[in-house]
């Protein structure tokens, strides 16, 4: 049996994924234009992902490694029905894993549109973020309005990088 409060604590839980789940629907239509970046932790830092371009956020599954695959490339999971290959963003960027609970971690699979059946392993989705209240520091990074630095990743540009295709080892 679950106490009262695991019960009131997976309530709210479901409660925010469902939000979640409208903003980033509402962000693929197009019906706005403030909400179109999540946040989330890869190798202790702070990223940002275009909602258009990620399809779901699932919770971490055991992936079946491959044999002779990059490091970076965690292997296999099954996802709706889909193999789908998890891929550990920060060891492709050659950073540090940071020190998140298992229990944090997340996958965020990739928009169908890409055409690239995968997902990035993240340490923890932090939530939406409004990149027009952003300032811009260099490129892709931008500096939000307490200070904090975010790196925003394009999928899109990612899944075009030579290096990305090649998992297998050489």
């Amino acid at each position: 049996m679950s106490s009262p409060a695991l019960t009131e604590r997976r309530s709210r839980l479901r409660q925010y994924q469902v939000q979640l789940l409208e903003r980033m629907q509402a962000a693929k239509s197009g019906a706005t234009e403030s909400w179109r970046e999540l946040g989330v932790l890869i190798g202790g830092r702070l990223c940002l992902l275009d909602l258009t371009q990620i399809s779901e956020i699932v919770p971490l599954q055991t992936a079946t490694p491959v044999p002779l695959t990059q490091d970076w490339y965690l292997g296999l999971v099954n996802i709706r029905g889909h193999l789908t290959g998890v891929i550990d963003l920060a060891r492709y960027q050659q950073r540090s894993a940071g020190d998140s609970a298992p229990a944090e971690r997340r996958l965020i699979t990739f928009a169908p549109g890409l055409g690239f059946n995968c997902a990035l392993l993240v340490e923890r989705v932090l939530g939406l973020r409004k990149l027009a209240e952003m300032e811009v520091v260099e490129g892709d990074e931008f500096r939000d309005g307490e200070g904090q630095q975010w790196l925003r990743i394009d999928l899109a540009q990612l899944v075009q990088e030579p290096r990305f295709l090649q998992v297998g080892l050489v």
